[in-house]
This record gives structure tokens, C-alpha cells and sequence, in this order.
């Protein structure tokens, strides 16, 4: 399994009732196609060997015979496959007749999981056939041995012992305290349902909300296999809706009344990820449970997976990937921002603000939400005390974008030239204003924080920073210049969001002349405009320094949100960015991404207050409390054998 993905798939073959030779031959034909895409586990629907619809047939021995009959031929058919198999089908187990999903791998029957919870309503009378299951495994007859049969059976893959499978069937999931919930206590990581729910109007998004939420619930995947064509509609329709979910989020589902299979990768690491971090997430207790281990030789899945992930990598996971969630989305960010921004206000007794603003997209989120958080308070927007300092590397375009956009926001402008006080300074302590290097650069940035601080104590103000997370990350901060301020808006907005957030504004705002600003600040590049500028135009861009920010925030958001591994880091971002940047530019940012990582912690180890709004942050007072003076060799040792 490369990088932990794993390849599973939910199949709904198209039955008839009451016949396990036909059954058979169909499930055999949907193994057969999941082995060519490589999958290692496959889900197929409740009692799916006979039909879940067989009513009264199921007391008649000829069914049941019938049925054990061809799980031997299907247990026979899997030698040779690397694939563990969920097939539903009714079992006899001490006179008495219950509804199981059997567990099938290369060739052999790992044990039988009996449905605990039987419906007896309305449409559903399983227990005029069945009996419910045991939680306690124990064994039961199978050719000429035995097996385990019970609800509480864990079956671990022995060469990936990440992937625990346990087993529940249909409305096992549907009741107060599913199975499924102490399968996940005892360590279980993929849940395969085994299921036969029938299709009324609306039912398949409540399906689909439950079985989303309890992945989510259990930090695990769920396999949902459900019954389709085939079945009897003398009262009832089966639409074969299928679905696979991974922690809360759908990675596949079939169009109801359309019987097949559905496959997608899980990534396994994530899941280990999110479970070793969730600290309300107790270690495995496996008590009353049994173990059952199985062999998957995954090179097959390994090579499909290679030609394609059946997995969607967003290249941007940080901006809303739904644009019909957009609107949602950015309006949730802002009021983060600004309810952060207003409880200081109100704690602090401040009625003023100040925060240098550049024409660059930093500063604009930050005096948007400023603007936001003024009208939460009903402060007048003119004591928000915009300042912008133009100096050696200001251009024309900033500086008008600048000034334009505190106008049409009804801010306070107020212009300091810190040319002067920057070479007096660079007088004081000889540094030459021809050598352009860091001390020349940050310089100036330390002096523009020295003139907001020294204006925020003229106003009786707060001094609002503008610097995103992107910039904490890769430590693109003047340490005790931009890096500080009273409360920092945007440190848990990465870049790639910050642009989006100001695009959302410049789409709605309403004002054409605020929108066509907005969207010159958003076609300007991203510079802190510390060098001459050449013939007017910006000569300092941030990207062809550090590197372009959607690579990194992408780094980002797989290195603090997972914890993932530098390589499988790199292979995910091929597939993301595939047709945008070439391997070896990947390679190489990634590279200075750890570097520079490692190297600036110190930074992110004193940075001031700041509203968290999403899932990855790096304050060090909660999100990243990490020692400013790690090594990174570990890391680097990954990347080198990519």
C-alpha cells in the first residue's frame, strides 16, 4: 500500500431471488473486476448469495444448503486473489438460522459476523426468519472444521497492520449504539456493511448523512454496500446505493438504481493520524474480541494505484473546494476574524486602530475585517487609522491601491515617507544604503513597525497585524518588524486563502470602484517591496524567492494537519499539481519548505494573539508547540530517497 492508500469497493450484483448459482456467478464477476483494479477489500449487499427478499423461502432447507453451497465455490474462487471479500448470505448455526456477512481471503473462510439488530416492522420481518447474532465470537460448523462466528471478530492484515476490518450489517448502524462503535474502541479502522435498504423518497440523503457521520464519529472508513436490482419489488424497491466514507467525507457513492461497484483509495495514515492526535480517542481495548489475521500482497493495488489514485487531492486544501459553499465559507472566516478582533477591542477599551497598509493582499484582508469589526462595535470606520509608508521599493501601484482602497473603506489615511528616518538610521550604524542586503531589507520593515506602534500610542490605539500563516511557515517575517503587532488577524490564513477571501470581498462588496481595486491588488505580485523597484515596476517577487505559495500551503496543510511523511508529501503533490509543475520544481520546494520550517520556528515561538479559524494553525500557544532549535535531519533523509 504506497503512502497507506488503500484500495477498497462496495459491489451490488444484480441478483435473482432465490437463486445462489446465478447469485454466485455475478459476485464472482465482480470480483474478478475488482482484482484487475486492484482492490484488497470488497463489500458486497446483506443476504446478496440469496436475496435479502426471499421472505418465507429462507425457512425452506433447500435455500439454505443452496447458499453454503456456493460461498464454497466463491471461498474456492478467491485462491490466488489478493482480496479480502464481505458476501452476505443466511447461515445455520446450532439449529437456528441467522443473517451473516462472511469474510473470504485467498481461498478460505475467516470467520462468519452475524447481524445483531433484526428489524420486525412494517416492511421488515427478519425475525419471523432470523435470530440475532452473539457479540461473542464462538465456533461454528464449516466444512470440515470450524470457524469463529460473531459480532466482536477483527480481521488485521498482517503485513499492514494499520487495516483492521470489522464487520456490521445494515440496521446494525441504524440503532442508538451501533456495532460499529466498539468495533472502532477494539482498534477497528475500516468498517464493511453488509446492507439491504430499501428506497423511499429522501431516504438516500439521511443514508448518506449517517453513514458520513459515522466514519466520522469512529475516526474510520466505512464501506456500505447496499442491495440493488435484482431483488423482489413486490412491495419494495432497492436502489443499490452504495457509499464509501472516510472520517466524515464521502469519497464514493453510486447513482441509486444503478447496480455495480464503486471503488476509492483510503489513506490509511490519515486515519492513524487523526486517531493518534484526538487525545478523546482511548487506546484499543480488545476484550470480548478476536483476532483473525490475513496475508494481502498489495503490489497489484500498488501498480493500479500508480496509473491512477481513485482519490481526489485537492491542490489548494485550504480554500473551499465547493463554490456553492463559497458564500458560507468566507462569511464564517471573516466573522472569525472579526469577533476576534471585536473581543480585544472591547476587553483593551480601544477605539482605535492602526495597521500599515501596503496595497498588497495582506494588509487588504486585514483591513477588511478590521472594517467588519468596526461596524460590530459601531465605532465610526475613520478611527480605523490606515497608514501607509511608502520607501525605497514602494511602486506607483501599491501606493494608489493603497490609498484608494482606505478611501473607499471610510478609514483614516495617513502617509509617513520613512525614506529619511531608514537612511538616517543606516548613517547610525554604517550600513551602506548601496549594499541591498538583509540588513538593508529588514531595515525598513522594523522601522515601519517602530511608526505604527508610535501612532497606535498617539491615538490610544491597537496596532492590527496584517502577516499570514503562509509567511509564519516559511519565517518570510522581519523578526521584531512585520512579525509583530498588538493582534494579528491574519496569522491562521494562509496565502492561497487570504486571495480567495479578498476575491469573495471584490465579488460581493457591491462598489465597483472598491471591487476594481481589489482585483488590481489581487493582479499585483506578491512583494514586500524592500528593493528599488525597476523602470516602476515591482523587482522584488516573494514567489521566485521562497517559492510559489499554493505549493506551500499545500506542504502546510499535509505536514501540521497529518503529520504525513516528506515523501509521501511529494507523491500526493504530483498528482495534485499534475500538469502545473513539474516534478523537479516540486522537489526542489519542498526542500526549502523543511528547511526554512525548521530554521524559523523561532519566529512562530513569541507571535502575537490571533484568531485560529480552520484546522491548522501555528500559534504556539495550542496549534504548534514546537522547540525553535529541532533538527530537521530525519526529514531531509526522506526527501532524499525520492
Amino acid at each position: 500500500m504506497k503512502d497507506g492508500f488503500f484500495r477498497t469497493a462496495a459491489a451490488t450484483p444484480k441478483i435473482r431471488v432465490a437463486d445462489p448459482v446465478h447469485n454466485r456467478e455475478e459476485i464472482c464477476k465482480l470480483i474478478s473486476k475488482g482484482h484487475e483494479q486492484g482492490v484488497g477489500l470488497m463489500v458486497f449487499p446483506e443476504l446478496c448469495m440469496t436475496g435479502y427478499t426471499c421472505g418465507d423461502l429462507f425457512l425452506q432447507d433447500a435455500l439454505i444448503r443452496s447458499a453454503r453451497k456456493e460461498l464454497e465455490e466463491i471461498v474456492a474462487f478467491t485462491k490466488g486473489l489478493d482480496m479480502i471479500i464481505f458476501v452476505g448470505l443466511p447461515w445455520m448455526h446450532r439449529g437456528k438460522l441467522y443473517n451473516v456477512a462472511a469474510a473470504v481471503c485467498d481461498g478460505s473462510l475467516l470467520g462468519v459476523v452475524p447481524k445483531i439488530n433484526l428489524p420486525n416492522y412494517s416492511e421488515f420481518y427478519e425475525r419471523r426468519h432470523f435470530t440475532p447474532g452473539n457479540h461473542i465470537p464462538e465456533m461454528t460448523k464449516w466444512q470440515d472444521g470450524e470457524v469463529l462466528m460473531g459480532t466482536n471478530l477483527l480481521f488485521v492484515c498482517r503485513e499492514h497492520p494499520e487495516l483492521v476490518i470489522a464487520s456490521e450489517l445494515c440496521e446494525d448502524v441504524w440503532v442508538p449504539c451501533p456495532p460499529s462503535i466498539r468495533h472502532m474502541l477494539a482498534g477497528a479502522t475500516v468498517i464493511a456493511n453488509c446492507s439491504a435498504s430499501d428506497e423511499v423518497v429522501g431516504k438516500d440523503s439521511y443514508r448518506r448523512e449517517l453513514i458520513s457521520g459515522q466514519s466520522a464519529r469512529l475516526l474510520s472508513a466505512y464501506i456500505y454496500a447496499n442491495a440493488g436490482e435484482g431483488e423482489s419489488t413486490q412491495d419494495l424497491v432497492f436502489g443499490g446505493h452504495n457509499i464509501i466514507a472516510e472520517n466524515g467525507t464521502i469519497l464514493a457513492q453510486s447513482k441509486r438504481f444503478h447496480p455495480g461497484m464503486i471503488s476509492a483509495d483510503l489513506d490509511l495514515e490519515r486515519l492513524q493520524s487523526e486517531r493518534r492526535k484526538t487525545t478523546t480517542c482511548p487506546a484499543p481495548d480488545q476484550t470480548g474480541y478476536e483476532t483473525i489475521e490475513f496475508s494481502l500482497n498489495t503490489e497489484k493495488m500498488e501498480n493500479c494505484q500508480q496509473e491512477k489514485l481513485l482519490r481526489y487531492i485537492d491542490s489548494r486544501p485550504f480554500v473551499p473546494s465547493d463554490m456553492s459553499e463559497r458564500s458560507r465559507r468566507c462569511e464564517e472566516i471573516f466573522m472569525i476574524q472579526a469577533m476576534g478582533l471585536k473581543k480585544r477591542l472591547e476587553h483593551t477599551g480601544a477605539k482605535h486602530v492602526v495597521l500599515g497598509i501596503s496595497g498588497g493582499l495582506d494588509s487588504t484582508l486585514a483591513l477588511l475585517v478590521t472594517a467588519r469589526a468596526f461596524d460590530l462595535l459601531e465605532i465610526p470606520r475613520n478611527q480605523i487609522h490606515a497608514v501607509t509608508m511608502p520607501c525605497f521599493g514602494t511602486t506607483d501601484r501599491t501606493y494608489q491601491n493603497a490609498c484608494r482602497m482606505t478611501e473607499k473603506l471610510g478609514a483614516t489615511l495617513k502617509e509617513v515617507d520613512i525614506r529619511a528616518s531608514v537612511n538616517q538610521h543606516f548613517s547610525d550604524i554604517g550600513q551602506n544604503p548601496e549594499n541591498h542586503d538583509v540588513t538593508y531589507e529588514n531595515g525598513q520593515a522594523r522601522e515601519r513597525t517602530q511608526v505604527l506602534m508610535d501612532t497606535a500610542n498617539q491615538v490610544g490605539g491597537l496596532v492590527i497585524g496584517t502577516g499570514d500563516m503562509s509567511e509564519l511557515a516559511l519565517g518570510w517575517a522581519t523578526y521584531n518588524g512585520d512579525h509583530m503587532s498588538m493582534y494579528g488577524v491574519n496569522a491562521s490564513v494562509p496565502k492561497t486563502l487570504v486571495r480567495h477571501l479578498v476575491r469573495y470581498f471584490a465579488d460581493t462588496c457591491g462598489e465597483k470602484e472598491l471591487r476594481d481595486v481589489l482585483l488590481d491588488v489581487l493582479d499585483t505580485p506578491v512583494s514586500p517591496e524592500l528593493l528599488p523597484p525597476e523602470d516602476g515596476v515591482i523587482s522584488q517577487k516573494t514567489e521566485d524567492l521562497v517559492g510559489p505559495y499554493e505549493l506551500h500551503d499545500f506542504f502546510l496543510y499535509y505536514v501540521l494537519r497529518f503529520g504525513y511523511m516528506p515523501s509521501k508529501i511529494y507523491h500526493m503533490a504530483l498528482r495534485a499539481f499534475a500538469g502545473e509543475y513539474e516534478a523537479d520544481f516540486i522537489r526542489k520546494w519542498l526542500n526549502v519548505f523543511y528547511r526554512r520550517f525548521f530554521a524559523q520556528q523561532f519566529k512562530r515561538s513569541c507571535l502575537p494573539d490571533g484568531p485560529k479559524v480552520g484546522s491548522v494553525a501555528v500559534s504556539p500557544r495550542g496549534d504548534l508547540r514546537m522547540p525553535s532549535d529541532a533538527s530537521r535531519n530525519i526529514w531531509m533523509a526522506d526527501l532524499e530517497t525520492i
